[in-house]
């Protein structure tokens, strides 16, 4: 496992902790911008249970993934792209998995590759990595990482243009509409975002609650979420639309990030970025109190002001951010608070 694990570093994958059910073990949002370095990918080894090695996909490990679990697609696959033939080729417990790097170039993630039942993961997604086992079945190279091929030229055309005798439906035209919020720019992205199946449900539910939060009114709300999905490829259901239209919404910034990975927070003005606070950040309007706090208060008001920036996050999620003890967390915000620290704070934990 060290041994693998130093591999995966010297090619600069980011690597997260997985458990046997495939799912990440913590947060893993921003491991797509920035990688865990070793201590911190040891120490998940010593305070997770069977954990396994998740790779997170994509440009910041300059790596993409053809998932194969229906193993009847192969065939017709390499002859689409016989390059997978020479690749680095990975036993899954259904299927394959087969890996192509990326030299700066971007490359969507899909679930319906060339049309079929195969899934393509860059940007947005991880996988589980050799020597995880998942139910028992161990995870293997079956052709080394040393044989690694530069993604096909086929993949770095305009989005959906993959193959010349592949047709694909055109996605109609969606203008942007007005709407309360411009200034809120991860509702602009989602509108102005074509949408892949497995990114369908959340983005439209956000866009729904942003929406809304926003001012906009139920019914406007509704037909902006009706007519962007009109406009997908692959658009929902009635049905599956219907389940948008839920008013519990309650996330913040951090959590958007986390459950939309296409979102990137450059251009929004209500965020703290490039090292910048806006006038309205808490440690902006704290800034004379800072050197009068301890080192735990300071702590914490520093993550309350670029982490969770414009929102008022829970002491439990806050104590699973910094690895606290709620109980540190809860006295040490009650402290904050009584020393005149402007701070909000949700009633459950």
């Amino acid at each position: 496992m060290i041994y693998i694990i130093n591999e995966y570093l010297k090619n600069e994958y980011s690597l997260i902790p997985v458990n046997n059910e495939k799912k990440s073990y913590i947060h893993w949002g921003k491991y797509q911008y920035q990688r865990a370095n070793k201590e911190d990918i040891f120490d998940w080894y010593s305070k997770f249970t069977d954990v396994n090695i998740g790779i997170v996909t994509g440009k910041i490990s300059k790596l993409v993934v053809i998932d194969v679990d229906d193993l009847n697609l192969l065939p017709e696959l390499k002859e689409l792209l016989p390059e997978i033939k020479e690749t680095t080729r990975v036993k899954t417990r259904r299927g394959y998995h087969y890996y192509f790097s990326l030299n700066g170039e971007y490359v969507e993630s899909t679930n319906s590759l060339f049309g079929k039942k195969l899934e393509l993961k860059s940007n947005g997604t991880y996988i589980v990595a050799p020597p995880s086992k998942i139910n028992g079945f161990e995870y293997v190279f079956e052709v080394p990482l040393s044989k690694i091929l530069p993604i096909p030229k086929i993949f770095l055309k305009k989005e959906r243009d993959l193959v010349s005798n592949i047709e694909y439906r055109e996605q109609k035209t969606f203008k942007i509409p007005k709407y309360h919020g411009q200034k809120v720019d991860c509702i602009h992205q989602i509108l102005n975002r074509d949408l892949q199946e497995g990114e369908r449900n959340n983005s439209l539910f956000i866009l729904y609650n942003l929406l809304l939060r926003n001012k906009n009114t139920e019914e406007y709300s509704k037909k902006l979420v009706i007519n962007k999905n009109i406009s997908l490829l692959q658009p929902l259901t009635e049905l599956e639309l219907k389940k948008a239209y839920r008013k519990a919404y309650k996330y913040g910034c951090s959590a958007i990030r986390d459950k939309l990975a296409y979102i990137k927070c450059e251009d929004c003005e209500y965020r703290f970025k490039d090292g910048k606070l806006k006038t309205s950040n808490i440690l902006v309007e704290n800034i004379k109190m800072l050197p009068k706090l301890s080192n735990t208060e300071r702590g914490i008001a520093c993550l309350l002001g670029i982490v969770f920036d414009g929102e008022n996050p829970s002491v439990n999620r806050i104590a699973k951010e910094t690895n606290m003890d709620w109980r540190i967390v809860n006295n040490t915000m009650k402290s904050l608070k009584k020393k005149g620290f402007s701070v909000k704070l949700q009633k459950t934990l």
